[in-house]
């Protein structure tokens, strides 16, 4: 969620703000009937955007390997509605947005407070309209991929049911604002639906300079491998949801990841003369360019400054789907390097989110409305410590930085895979 505040629902109360950046909004006595709209879209951005990433994305798709026709035909089809679902999402963020204001729903951004923008009424949780728009393009895409016998329609839908549940527990979150400790644990509940039906492989590869020692090439993990993918699916939630404080910050590092693992995939397929290796990075391919496209939509009303608030509704639903995909398509070991920043920024927060030392409910970093620029605070995060190392920053310079960091991190992956590959594994 970006910097906000929240107001309470009686007009006397006093604000406070949740420790991941979430506001409480006061519930003004008298609604406005006619709010004012949100700032158009910033297209130019977007098309900057998807320019710069289509184009090397399709180039190894259509040229530089040589993928079957079959399997291009259907990512073609997933991309043709995750289009289509671009548009919707971003023609429908303006409709949920008058909605949700007049439900009270809104906050002010804290990064501008003492300034005039910092007294806009912005509305929140527009993370709802990105999950339910993602959820129907996963859903009609079953008609032109799946048959009824297909071995991989289970997981599919089990991986829709623990997307579409962590959606769910993202909007309640938004509504009734629960404590950051059940936060920890809403996404254990998410994760069932996936372990239920996982019928996945639970061995793993021991990597070569090991196998002497180990005495295996491969061990079967057992049950120990399932409590990895749950453990792997509540750190990829919540290290959404706590790497965040900054207009654009949450969608961003989603573009960014999403990216990185379309590419990811499409150079594993083409490397590969495996089928099922080829279908399981397929089926990463299936949720991600929905997830890309629609929260690129989102990212454009949400980049600095933002004129919509995305939630923990979008922070569980996008760190859910990327955990899913990652557990699915076999990669959790790459993906936890596409999340290095995420898992730097845990590593921060630890003291503080454990009680070893005091944790405010707010970790933002301090605004001078004079100068418009952030200063950075002792607490453990990420944004914070960008801060402090760099000196004082505007919002939307920092967010810059924050992403450019997380891009660095993802190339960093694709250059270890390249120089392991045959002496790791």
């Amino acid at each position: 969620m970006a910097a906000r505040r929240r107001a309470s629902s009686r007009a006397t109360a006093t604000v406070t703000a949740t420790d991941t950046d979430k506001s409480k909004s006061e519930t003004p006595t008298k609604q406005e009937h006619a709010d004012p709209p949100i700032a158009p879209p910033k297209s130019g951005l977007i098309f900057k955007l998807c320019l710069f990433f289509a184009i090397p994305y399709f180039y190894l798709l259509f040229y530089h390997y040589k993928i079957e026709s079959e399997l291009q035909r259907s990512i073609l089809i997933n991309a043709g509605l995750s289009l289509a679902g671009f548009f919707i999402t971003q023609k429908m963020i303006p409709v949920a947005s008058r909605y949700v204001l007049r439900r009270n729903l809104f906050g002010y951004d804290i990064n501008k407070k003492g300034t005039p923008q910092g007294t806009i009424k912005v509305p929140e949780s527009l993370g709802i309209v990105v999950g339910a728009v993602f959820l129907v393009l996963a859903i009609l895409f079953q008609y032109f991929n799946f048959t009824a016998d297909s071995n991989w329609l289970v997981e599919y839908n089990a991986a829709l049911a623990s997307i579409c549940f962590m959606l769910l527990l993202g909007f309640v979150d938004d509504v009734l604002d629960v404590p950051w400790r059940v936060k920890l644990i809403l996404p254990s509940f998410a994760a069932l639906p996936l372990l239920m039906a996982y019928a996945g492989h639970t061995s793993i590869i021991i990597p070569k300079p090991l196998v002497p020692y180990v005495g295996l090439e491969i061990l079967d993990l057992g049950w120990i491998y399932k409590l990895y993918m749950f453990l792997l699916a509540v750190f990829c939630t919540n290290s959404i949801n706590i790497h965040a404080g900054l207009n654009g910050l949450e969608v961003g590092q989603t573009v960014v990841i999403a990216s990185a693992i379309l590419l990811h995939n499409i150079m594993q397929i083409g490397a590969s003369l495996d089928p099922e290796y080829k279908q399981a990075h397929a089926f990463s391919i299936y949720l991600v360019q929905p997830l890309l496209a629609t929260s690129l939509a989102l990212f454009s009303y949400n980049w600095y400054p933002s004129s919509v608030f995305v939630g923990d509704t979008y922070t569980y639903f996008a760190g859910m789907t990327m955990a899913v995909v990652g557990i699915l398509g076999h990669f959790s070991e790459t993906l936890l390097i596409f999340f290095l920043p995420q898992v730097l920024n845990f590593l921060l927060s630890v003291p503080q989110l454990f009680g070893f030392v005091k944790c405010p409910r707010h970790r933002l970093p301090g605004f001078n409305p004079q100068t418009g620029l952030l200063t950075g605070t002792n607490d453990g995060t990420l944004v914070n410590f960008f801060l402090r190392l760099f000196g004082k920053m505007s919002e939307g310079s920092l967010c810059a930085a924050l992403l450019v960091f997380q891009a660095i991190a993802c190339c960093l992956c694709f250059v270890l895979r390249y120089f392991l590959t045959g002496w790791y594994k």
